[in-house]
Order: structure tokens, then sequence, then C-alpha cells
């Protein structure tokens, strides 16, 4: 990287927050919908406030830089002076003040880290106790009202004649659970799928072998990636942290520590069949994993995951499936691909959802593209299968944004997924990067204690380069010739003849 670039790069932090500020402002005054505005004016104050604490400590490292540069260079003319000398030498630069170093100073960290808690957190808090939400907060509060008063969060297909987007279902069993804190302590579901994914995607990047956890799980939740979802629906949010979470035991790290493969395959299978119960986004994750394991560990690590994920499956949705057959088939499958009496709400401008309103022909068009996708992705699979985490995860991210283009009814907001998956997979891979990577600098140093060194080699393992029949001395191949002695930085060596007095060099 060259100076330029480097200047440049210290203002990509500011610079990030900046554009977060200028999304949220641009989400208030656009909006139609009152959590976004309320997410929007917060955030944007909480973002605004982030990039003028990293742009003072940025421009306070600058200053420390140019400082530091500064005396160095003094040092270096006032040591190349001497003793003898002229006015200039003699009297010096003015006396300088010291300054600390402004790296990571805990006022910076966590006055940042408040702007940013004030971007997610506020304006949860705020929604949560006013009671406002998008619709699939109250949908998960209805069907843990029906699932503890009817033991089903469905409605029959007979009650569901005649009625509204509202009174669907669209998520699998699993996903009701979520709601029972509410009907019993009136705790709001949002902060459990907060909780969910903090604690799952944190334990994911530690499987993962990420440094930095607490940093980064904060970091990637105060931006708008997170932070919007959590404080307005949030109901994608457990989902994706399971999955992370499954992919991380499929693969933990290092890779090379001896273990078996198949070690942590239940581990994985539980957490995964648990997310498998909560939305149908998280079945594509099951078959990535599948195929991780079968070029890792064999026969023996997709039995092991397919018997850690058999208990989630069935007591979420094998018996749910038993228990309200019809009303799952309704809310669950019929309701989400646009087969249902009511429409669904999500209608972003995506493929799918253009196609499928060009009529039934088009909505046709629009589920066979998306079968031939998973046909596709299940193909690519087979013939090359992930053989790492992180590889596992962009194959996932891949095929989660080919069904949100192509669902008869999706919207921009499921991109969260492919998103996250794919940062997760990046900070897998940096980090894997950076343990791999070999020390090239050759070492130099030598134990005085072990000796002189052998006649004909010379360093570590490497061939000499005196010639054959060359006598070699106890203090080194030469001896007869001048050797240079250390000095200074900034200052010329001294070539002094073995034996004699130095003689200064210009």
């Amino acid at each position: 990287m060259n100076t330029t670039a480097a200047r440049h790069a210290v203002y990509a932090v500011p610079a990030l927050w900046a554009g977060c500020a200028v999304f949220a402002a641009l989400t208030a005054a656009v909006t139609t919908l009152p959590p976004h505005r309320v997410w929007g004016a917060f955030a944007a104050c909480g973002y605004a406030a982030a990039a003028l604490a990293s742009l003072a400590a940025t421009r306070r490292a600058r200053r420390f830089r140019r400082f530091r540069r500064f005396r160095r260079t003094w040092r270096t003319r006032l040591s190349r002076c001497g003793p003898a000398p002229g006015a200039a030498c003699r009297s010096g630069p003015p006396p300088l003040r010291r300054t600390p170093s402004p790296r990571c100073t805990p006022l910076t960290r966590t006055a940042t880290y408040l702007c940013c808690g004030s971007a997610a957190l506020v304006p949860l808090l705020v929604l949560a106790f006013t009671h406002s939400a998008q619709e699939e907060v109250h949908v998960v509060h209805r069907a843990a009202a029906r699932l503890l008063a009817e033991g089903t969060p469905y409605q029959s297909p007979g009650r569901l004649a005649g009625a509204d987007y509202a009174a669907y279902n669209p998520y699998l069993p699993g996903m009701a659970v979520f709601g029972v804190p509410h009907q019993l302590i009136g705790l709001d579901a949002r902060f459990c799928f907060a909780a969910v994914f903090l604690l799952t995607f944190a334990l994911s990047l530690r499987i993962a072998g990420a440094r930095s956890v607490g940093r980064r799980t904060l970091l990637l939740t105060a931006s708008p990636l997170i932070a919007l979802p959590m404080a307005v629906g949030g109901d994608d949010l457990p989902v994706l942290g399971l999955v992370c979470l499954g992919l991380a035991l499929g693969c933990p790290w290092p890779p090379s520590s001896g273990r078996s493969p198949a070690r942590y395959a239940m581990s994985a299978g539980l957490v995964i069949g648990a997310a498998c119960t909560l939305k149908a986004t998280a079945w594509p994750a099951l078959a990535v994993a599948l195929a991780l394991l079968a070029a890792r560990g064999g026969r023996l690590a997709v039995l092991r995951l397919l018997v850690g994920a058999a208990p989630p499956l069935a007591a979420g949705l094998v018996l749910p499936a038993l228990a309200d057959g019809p009303g799952l088939m309704a809310n669950a499958v019929r309701f989400p691909l646009g087969m249902a009496e009511a429409a669904s709400p999500a209608a972003s401008p995506l493929p799918g959802t253009l196609l499928a309103g060009l009529g039934p022909a088009g909505h046709l068009c629009a589920v066979a593209a998306l079968v031939l996708a998973a046909l596709l992705t299940a193909a690519s699979l087979l013939l090359r299968p992930p053989r790492d985490a992180s590889r596992a995860a962009l194959r996932l991210a891949l095929g989660l944004l080919l069904a949100m283009a192509l669902l008869p009814a999706s919207r921009f907001g499921h991109a969260v997924h492919p998103a996250v998956l794919a940062l997760w997979a990046h900070w897998r891979t940096l980090d894997a990067r950076r343990e791999n990577r070999p020390d090239t600098r050759p070492d130099t140093r030598r134990d005085e204690s072990a000796g002189p060194t052998p006649a004909g080699r010379s360093g570590a393992g490497q061939p000499s380069r005196t010639p054959p029949g060359t006598a070699v001395s106890p203090t080194g191949p030469h001896a007869d010739r001048d050797e240079r002695l250390p000095a200074a930085p900034g200052r010329h060596r001294d070539v002094r003849p073995r034996g004699r007095t130095p003689v200064p060099t210009r």
C-alpha cells in the first residue's frame, strides 16, 4: 500500500459510519412504515456521533504520528552532527512536549460503542415498549397464544377461508416458541430473537477461530444490516445465528488439530436441525452441511449429523405435522408460495415477484425457476462439495440469494442471510490466513554459546559460499579482511581493519 492509499485508509471507519448515518436518515425520510421511521431517526443520530468520534480519534492519531516523525528526524540530524560544532547543532530543536498515544483509548472505544448502541438498542427499547413492530412480530405472538391454548400454532383451512394475510402463519412450528415469553411475562419476542442471535453468532466466531469475537459481534449488531431488522422485526436473526453456529461446528478451527471431523457432527446436526424448525430458509443449510461433512469425514460424519438433527426435527416438525397437517400445509407451504386465497404483503420488485404478477403462467414460471435453481445448487454440492466452513457459507449464501430473487413472494430484507454469511466466511478466511502465514523473515541471529560455525556451513542449514580449500578461522570466514562495526540507526558504519583502531568512513 502506498503512502496516499494509507492516508486514505485511515478515514475508512469514519466514512463507513457516515454512510450508515446517511442510510438511516434516508430510511426515516422515505419509508411509510412507522417502525422504520422511528429506527431511522434514532439510528441517524447514533451513527453520526460514531462517525464524529472515530474521525476525532483518527485526526489525533495522525497528529501523533507526525510528532513522532518530526522528533525522529531531529534526533537523526543531531546524531550525524557529532560532538563538534555548529551553532545549529548545539542549540538543536526546541523542547518537545510528550504526547500520549491515541491508539484505542478507553474513552474513544466507549464513546464509539455507546454511539453504535444507540442505533440498535435504543430503537429496540422504544419500539418494544410502544408495541410498534412489523406484522411478523404480532404473527409470532398470536401463534404462541394458539399454541398454548389449542396445541397448534396454525389455524385450520376452514377458519382461513375469506381471511386476510394477517390470519396466516408462514413460519414453521418452532418459531412460535419465541412468542411464549410474551404470553407468560409480557416479554417482546424481539428480545428473544436478539439474544439468540448474539449468543449463537459470537459462539460461531469463537469456534471458527476468529479474532476479536466480542468487538466484531457488537459492530455487526450495531450496523444497519442487523440493527434495522432487530428493532422492527428480527425473525430472521435466530435462524441466521443457528446456521452460522452449525457450519462452525461442522468444521471447527484449527483443522489440523488431530480431531476427527465427525467429532462435532452430532452437535452441528442438533443446531441446524433446530434452525430448520423455525423457517424454511434454514433447509438449504442442512444440505450444505451434509455436503461439507461428507467431503471431510465420510459416511460416519454424515450419519452423526443426521442422528443429531433427528430429535429437533421430530419434535418441532414431524409431530406438529401429524397433529395438524392441513393447517401446516395451508400456512407454511401454500401461503409463502402464493397459492393461498390471501396474497402475501411481501412484494419487493424482485424477478420472482414480477413473474408471479403476470398471472398463473408467470407464477408457474417463477416456481419452475426456483425449483431449477435448487436442483442446480444440489448438483454443485454433489459434484464439487465444499471442504471448509468458509466455502460452505459462501455456497449457502449464493443459494439463498437465488431463492430470495426467485420466490413468488419475497422482500429485500431477506438479503440479510447471504450478506451476513458472506461476512462470516470472510472473517473466518482472513483469520485463518493470518494463523497459517509463514514467517519468511530470515533469522540472522546466532547463539554465541554454540561455538563457531562449522566449515562449509553458514547460518541455519544454508550452504556456505566459501570456496573449497579456503581456510576458515574460528571467528568466521575471511578473517584477514576488514569487518564492519555496528552503528546506531542513521549513522554510517565504521570499517575496522582487524587488530587496528577504527577508521571512520563517509
